[in-house]
């Protein structure tokens, strides 16, 4: 086995209530004025009033830029960043899913390293830590409050930038469920996949190790046993709180595993048609995981497990076709489009968006490596 590297914040809190705990543990750093990173959205339903209201309780000052994208872009970053230098502020604070938190990482890297965010894109490009973030989650899925991935649209090329780096990991990541309990039924549903989509590919990666996969299965698990629920039933307390564990452990798996070829062909598909990630995910997973079983099988048998199919009968091969119906039933039962077409993806553009899945830093751990043909092929089935 290689060597493996561990990352993950220093301190995570999770749970009902841990968000007032959190803030007030942020005057013990000494910090002093906070930019707040968040989207329109949050910032219309009082979230952004009621955190900043707590951070003042502690001294903290903050100002808020809510311009983050669903696909966070390059001139976002820029725009966070002026705010930031203008204001003075020593840490980020990002609030939301993956779009504000991603967002907050860009500001955050650029004002400690300089230059402009698209120097960083890649493994481990950036001289020095960022500016302290703290990560407020509020979905169920992307787990970017704790990894060292950061991935932002370049608009002019019409990609997302990979940006992998042990210097984007927020110092601190905040997992509330209470802040979850509204979260609207689509939402929760690509985010939830999307959770789903990270615990799969970890656990398929040939990167994985002995610790990844322990989370990977167990998010398997926890999603497989929720998601239904709380994308039915949004107030549902207990089903939310297991997502947020869950979306967590599948994100300690893949922050340390990596990903694989869905994310890398899925990051494609959002960066050129502006697509949400999680619904891209989540389309595309069956798919790639037919044509992982030529390496995988045994490993997708195991994931057929964790989602409760009793596969004791069954050889590699049939566990691994198992595993990829089940997928297939939970996309199917919580509302997800059957297909890219429905996404408005168009096959001319295959052959470009396979060249740049081969570049993205998430392909290099798919169990199997193909080629651009062999990735056309992907995309046209998911059509």
């Amino acid at each position: 086995m290689a060597v493996s590297t561990f990352f993950i914040p220093p301190v995570n809190k999770i749970g009902s209530g841990c968000l007032t705990e959190a803030v007030a543990s942020m005057k013990d750093f000494g910090f002093t004025k906070a930019l707040i990173v968040t989207d329109s959205v949050l910032n219309q339903l009082g979230v952004v009033k009621k955190v900043s209201q707590l951070l003042a309780d502690s001294g903290i000052a903050s100002v808020t830029y809510d311009g983050t994208a669903p696909n966070p872009t390059v001139e976002n970053v820029d725009a966070g960043l002026a705010l930031l230098r203008d204001n003075q502020c020593d840490c980020v604070i990002s609030l939301g899913g993956g779009s504000p938190h991603d967002c907050a990482k860009g500001i955050a890297l650029v004002a400690s390293n300089g230059g402009k965010i698209a120097d960083y894109e890649g493994l481990d490009r950036s001289a020095k830590p960022q500016l302290p973030v703290i990560a407020i989650n509020t979905t169920a899925g992307t787990a970017s409050e704790m990894t060292r991935f950061c991935i932002i649209t370049d608009t002019v090329r019409h990609i997302k930038m990979a940006i992998v780096d042990k210097n984007v990991t927020p110092i601190l990541s905040v997992n509330d469920p209470d802040l979850m309990l509204g979260m609207p039924k689509g939402l929760t549903a690509a985010t939830g996949m999307d959770a789903l989509t990270h615990a799969v590919e970890a656990y398929v990666s040939s990167a994985a190790n002995p610790i990844t996969d322990a989370c990977a299965l167990k998010a398997v698990t926890m999603i497989s046993e929720s998601l239904r629920t709380v994308v039915h039933n949004g107030s549902d307390a207990k089903a939310r709180e297991n997502m947020a564990y869950a979306q967590f452990l599948a994100g300690m798996a893949f922050n340390n595993a990596s990903l694989g070829y869905v994310h890398a062909m899925a990051h494609q598909l959002g960066g050129f048609y502006n697509l949400p990630h999680g619904v891209c995910n989540a389309v595309l997973l069956p798919h790639v995981q037919v044509y992982n079983i030529q390496a995988a099988a045994g490993r997708l048998k195991d994931i057929a497990q964790a989602m409760g199919v009793d596969v004791s009968a069954m050889s590699d091969e049939q566990g691994a076709q198992a595993c990829i119906e089940e997928i297939r039933k939970m996309a199917k039962d919580v509302g997800i489009p059957a297909g890219l077409k429905e996404l408005g993806v168009k096959e001319e553009d295959f052959r470009t968006l396979a060249e740049n899945a081969l570049k993205d830093a998430c392909a290099i751990t798919n169990p199997v490596q193909g080629s651009v043909e062999d990735i056309i092929v992907l995309f046209r089935n998911a059509m």
